[in-house]
């Protein structure tokens, strides 16, 4: 959906302080609120007409699968996606083998020369 962060939304109700004023802000927001609402209740309206439409055949179609890039994702993906799971238990499990054996102290290769007059 929409991708805004902590400060460009910060940004943005600055812009919009300094643009619409802080009077006019929350009657702003409320028909905000209700234009997306309204948007919102069309957009359903529509998605269960279709399904009416439709008929009992296509009544379990999901919308999210018609969306382009989670298509191709699957269509991708979902044949390898076992072994994919299969490669990647291994590796862990190997990865944990390796961290055990780094964890174990080493010992020192030789003892440091020690110089009582270097201070």
């Amino acid at each position: 959906m929409i991708d805004i962060n902590a400060p460009e939304f910060i940004v943005l109700v600055v812009l919009a302080v300094i643009i619409f004023g802080p009077e006019k802000l929350p009657e702003l927001a409320r028909k905000g609120a209700r234009v997306l609402n309204y948007v919102r209740n069309i957009a359903n309206d529509a998605q269960g007409k279709l399904r009416q439409e439709l008929g009992t055949d296509l009544g379990d179609l999901n919308f999210s699968d018609l969306n382009p890039r989670s298509l191709v994702t699957s269509t991708l993906l979902d044949p390898v996606k076992s072994e994919v799971d299969q490669v990647r238990a291994t590796v862990s499990g190997t990865m944990a083998e390796a961290k055990a054996e780094l964890v174990t102290e080493a010992e020192p290769a030789a003892s440091v020369p020690f110089d009582p007059e270097a201070t």
